[in-house]
């Protein structure tokens, strides 16, 4: 791996690539803490410092997504979250909508126009999401009510309040936008998809902290032993991230003028964890729905329901939120693999070309059978995303303590980081290849 990681530098395009992209990350890394104008950067400071361990509830998945920027109000606090919720609002919107089910069969000149309608989406998004931001940093609740004494948005300094704030929400979102720009230069001109590779940055900048508060209040043998279990989850992703089921298709010789086409096999790759990490997005933001509503009640006089919501909602040491989430993310898979992979139109494409699976009738048959296989897959897959993604859980019981809501090594962030690392590696190994050197998986 070592040689041909050095191979990639000789190669000059490669090279230039893969520097390229270390330094769009580390333009990304500066804005993620560069404080915004108006807020105290050393209240901010001292706000963390005076969580237990960093927790701050509701928004602990959030602030893992920007690399701890979201507390710190930075000019990159919304990350890459607005852009990924736009992307996802619009993907459920091509099977509703007909005009962008057409735009996306319309190839690349459809998908450039659903990419202008994600990046308006995404700067909406981004408006609304700073604005509710900036409003909970200065009522105080963006850090439960417990920082009071250290104001992130000071006042009396001379500036009218409505303009700090304007000014506030304005760069994050414009902040928003440059992540959005920065990432499709990855794409363009670096290595790798430009919007993973900015989420598995953010992700992996609160490896080391997060680790080191385990070590803090543990000692290092408890750290030893999560660092233990997190090689074997992350080997457990990777194994099941690179199982698939191949359905074998064959296409029928075929005259046209002179030449004979088809005649060839191949196979229809279809992945475990077809739907990826999009249900456990899903999942979890439908459960701070009600977490983030209790932020808007009066926290000193909960009533029966915000208790009950408390208790059993928001805790994630809970049996219900761990049962709950367990079945949202089950039942999202589904919902997301049905919508994205058509048996039907598989089918009839494949017919169309003179293509079938050895054995079955082209058309109905096929559309059955494809649909009786994804099922069947599909059921692993999803058993597999919630495990994983409640196992954050199981360490918050076990550690017995709320500092580690913000746990990294499990969930989200190690599906997030596996898959993102698989595929930047796969994609410098295929360009390794077509230069005929020995690549990172051989």
């Amino acid at each position: 791996m070592l040689s041909a990681f050095l191979s990639a530098f000789r190669t000059p395009d490669l090279r230039k690539k893969l520097l390229f992209t270390v330094g769009i990350i580390a333009v990304y890394r500066l804005g993620a803490t560069l404080p915004s104008p108006g807020v105290s950067y050393a209240n901010v400071q001292k706000c963390i410092d005076s969580l237990e361990g960093g927790s701050n509830g509701v928004f602990n998945l959030l602030n893992l997504f920007s690399g701890g920027a979201l507390l710190s109000l930075s000019v990159f606090a919304l990350g890459i979250m607005p852009y990924i919720t736009a992307s996802i609002i619009l993907q459920l919107l091509t099977v509703v909508i007909p005009r962008l089910e057409q735009l996306r069969k319309e190839g690349q000149a459809g998908q450039a126009k659903i990419t202008q309608y994600t990046r308006y989406l995404t700067l909406g998004l981004g408006v609304l999401q700073a604005s509710a931001f900036v409003a909970l940093a200065r009522s105080g609740q963006l850090f439960n009510n417990q920082c009071d004494q250290f104001p992130i948005i000071p006042e009396g300094t001379g500036i009218p309040d409505w303009l700090t704030l304007t000014i506030l929400v304005m760069t994050m979102t414009a902040g928003t936008g440059m992540v959005m720009w920065l990432g499709e230069l990855i794409t363009d001109r670096g290595v790798g998809n430009g919007m993973s590779v900015l989420i598995f940055t953010s992700i992996a900048a609160r490896l080391p902290s997060e680790g080191w508060q385990i070590k803090i209040s543990k000692g290092w043998g408890w750290f030893a032993l999560v660092i233990a279990l997190v090689l074997l989850v992350i080997t457990a992703v990777v194994f099941i991230e690179q199982a698939q089921r191949r359905i074998p298709v064959q296409y029928a010789k075929r005259m046209i003028g002179r030449r004979m086409y088809g005649g060839t096999s191949t196979y229809i790759p279809l992945k475990v964890n077809q739907a990826g990490v999009i249900p456990v997005i899903f999942g979890s933001s439908l459960l701070y729905l009600p977490q983030l509503a209790l932020q808007f009640f009066d926290q000193t006089d909960p009533g029966k329901t915000q208790a009950w919501i408390q208790n059993n909602l928001a805790d994630p040491t809970s049996p219900i939120y761990i049962t709950v989430y367990f079945l949202l993310i089950i039942f999202f898979t589904y919902f997301y693999v049905s919508i994205t992979f058509n048996p039907t139109e598989v089918a009839d494409n494949m017919k169309k070309y003179g293509g079938f699976v050895p054995g079955i009738r082209p058309g109905k048959p096929t559309a059955e059978y494809l649909d009786f296989i994804l099922s069947r897959i599909t059921l692993p897959g999803a058993l597999y995303l919630a495990a994983i993604s409640v196992l954050p859980n199981f360490f918050f019981i076990w550690l017995d303590s709320q500092a580690y809501v913000n746990f990294p090594f499990g969930g989200t962030a190690v599906l997030i980081m596996v898959g993102v690392g698989l595929e930047t590696v796969k994609q410098i190994e295929s360009q390794l290849m077509q230069r005929n050197y020995e690549g990172f998986l051989r």
